[in-house]
């Protein structure tokens, strides 16, 4: 694997499991896009778009019932329904699509199993900073996490980042000190936002790590099979918090529980189905989108107005993202005029 700018992030947009409405790093989206390449049915873009909003909207959405349920239902409950309810959908669009049991196959269960510990500890960190926070900060929050994923590659994998990739973390990194200021400058941990602020950002950090770890399991790992096998470790995890004030939900809840699992699940189907008709570089910007629906699902549902801190520093860290996706744009074109030169099939 090449290293310096050129290096590929062998991940996938599977933390969506996570915390659903997290953006993609275009080194990760154009490591995804390659890896998509050869199983697109057709160039659709219109309907890849179509289908990538579609599922942004519903990961939006989903957040949104965590939040509105919060105050009843505690976070690692939560974590459980929207876990179990979403293996169902999985198993039923993977069966449709003749893909089981091939899909389920896997060489690492130890794997898997870090990755649902990784995966579910954001989740549940998430889950819990949605009920101290505005929806459109927590997603704001979480535009860090590329951001984050290069850093910690740098430092775990030994990555080296050049001076693009160096402007970016820079100006993401001063987005989401603008974002954060307004919690953590006061120095009072004891306040209800400031502790939400903490928790998503440990959350986004996290979902970093998560990053890193998928970047080495896709080598040998089936997508389905990470998919699968995290709601299926992210459910038996957080039965684990049974004992820590589980409570009976009123039909309400309850249903509204049910149907973030099922939103996840149809969901997670709606993305993967988005990269069979267009490659993930071309769809990653369409990422950021999670911040209007926040916006229109903060306002409507919960009476919640970003403020003008927080666009700032949203933009921050976008712009930031937004530079990686360039480069990398700039990194694919370069290196399909090489494969042109020395490949004699071209």
């Amino acid at each position: 694997m090449q290293r310096g700018d050129g290096w590929l992030q062998r991940c996938v947009t599977l933390d969506k499991a996570g915390w659903e409405n997290q953006p993609v790093a275009l080194s990760d989206a154009w490591a995804q896009g390659l890896r998509m390449v050869k199983s697109l049915t057709s160039h659709q873009p219109g309907r890849a778009i179509a289908l990538k909003l579609a599922a942004i909207a519903l990961f939006t959405g989903l957040s949104a019932i965590i939040k509105a349920t919060s105050d009843v239902v505690p976070a690692g409950e939560a974590v459980f329904f929207r876990s179990f309810f979403a293996i169902p959908v999985i198993l039923i669009w993977l069966t449709l699509r003749g893909q089981l049991p091939r899909g389920l196959k896997t060489t690492r269960p130890g794997g898997h199993f870090l990755r649902g510990i990784l995966g579910t500890t954001a989740m549940g960190m998430t889950f819990m900073g949605l009920g101290m926070l505005p929806l459109p900060e927590v997603t704001a929050i979480g535009y860090a996490t590329p951001i984050f994923t290069l850093i910690l590659a740098a430092v775990l994998l030994g990555e080296r980042i050049r001076l693009i990739r160096i402007s970016a973390v820079t100006i993401g990194l001063i987005g989401v000190l603008v974002m954060l200021w307004p919690r953590l400058g006061s120095g009072n941990l004891g306040d209800t936002a400031t502790l939400g602020a903490i928790l998503i950002l440990i959350a986004t950090v996290a979902r970093g790590l998560v990053q890193i770890h998928i970047r080495r399991m896709v080598m040998t790992e089936h997508t389905a099979a990470i998919v699968f096998y995290f709601s299926l470790t992210a459910s038996i995890l957080s039965l684990c918090t049974l004992p820590f004030g589980w409570v009976w939900p009123d039909p309400v809840t309850l249903a509204l529980l049910i149907g973030a699992g099922l939103v996840g699940g149809v969901a997670q189907i709606l993305v993967t189905s988005s990269y069979r008709f267009a490659p993930a570089s071309m769809l990653a910007p369409y990422d950021y989108s999670s911040m209007l629906f926040a916006i229109l699902l903060g306002y409507i549902w919960f009476n919640e107005l970003p403020t003008l801190v927080m666009l700032i520093g949203a933009g921050l860290v976008i712009a930031g993202n937004v530079l990686v996706i360039w480069r990398e744009s700039r990194l694919g074109l370069e290196r399909g005029k090489a494969r042109s030169v020395t490949d004699p099939k071209g």
